[in-house]
């Protein structure tokens, strides 16, 4: 039986009619089904219990890119150019995340979810790059480029997880966001940055599967087999998890 991975989804997606719908990018779940894992969208309920009857069924937990993190989580006052934020994913994340660490829970973070991942346990965010690191190299590759454009190069840390994953300690990836993780908790190591001192991953040694990066290779598993074996860890880790 294939490993259920639960995505918690976006809450603030609208259509015209003004019609609200959860949604969860195609690439995560296509990236997960040919990683192995069965995966399944957790919606932004109000109920902490139903949401822990859905999380006690996982085997591993994927969060995925999205909007900005209210401030108030990590201590900070709202810049002026924070994104748009969505309260009830942040709320609901940051709920599963606390669990699955405690739990041992196997847990890949992509995007705002290495962001997500850090805050929850503890740490602090730089709000927007451009405007709070001077010289910073450009991060958002948002307009103009394919989802999958290779944006700059990061350098992998020597001897960590993320290292032996991907079978190199450098690589280029693609780059789709404004923020990034400033303070790591703790509990975390950074993994890899970019050449500007952006933090672009970060994992728990003590844990069978954490990790957290910043860039997004659910858009790379067709282009580079490392990003594919980011998905295939989690898949491993979560087979052995406690429901299997």
């Amino acid at each position: 039986m294939r490993p259920l991975i639960g995505i918690p989804c976006s809450g603030n997606v609208r259509s015209h009619t003004h019609y609200r719908r959860f949604a969860v990018g195609q690439s995560y779940c296509r990236a997960l089904e040919l990683a192995g894992a069965a995966p399944i969208v957790i919606p932004l309920l109000d109920d902490e219990g139903a949401l822990l009857d859905i999380y006690g069924r996982l085997d591993g937990l994927l969060l995925a890119g999205g909007g900005d993190i209210w401030p108030h989580h990590f201590g900070q006052q709202r810049l002026a150019k924070l994104g748009n934020l969505d309260r009830p994913r942040d709320r609901v994340e940051l709920l599963l995340a606390r669990q699955a660490f405690e739990d041992n829970l196997p847990m890949l973070a992509i995007c705002r979810g290495i962001q997500m991942l850090a805050v929850a346990l503890g740490g602090t965010l730089i709000q927007d790059i451009p405007t709070q690191i001077p010289g910073a190299l450009r991060h958002d590759f948002h307009s103009g480029h394919p989802r999958n454009y290779l944006g700059h190069e990061i350098a992998v840390e020597h001897r960590t997880h993320l290292a032996q994953i991907l079978s190199t300690e450098r690589t280029r990836v693609n780059s789709l966001h404004h923020q990034s993780v400033q303070d790591v908790p703790p509990v975390l190591r950074v993994a890899a940055r970019a050449p500007d001192g952006v933090i672009e991953a970060a994992e728990a040694p003590d844990k069978r599967f954490v990790l957290g990066v910043q860039w997004h290779p659910e858009e790379l598993v067709g282009d580079d087999p490392g990003m594919t074996s980011l998905f295939r860890a989690l898949v491993e880790a979560a087979t052995s998890s406690r429901h299997h």
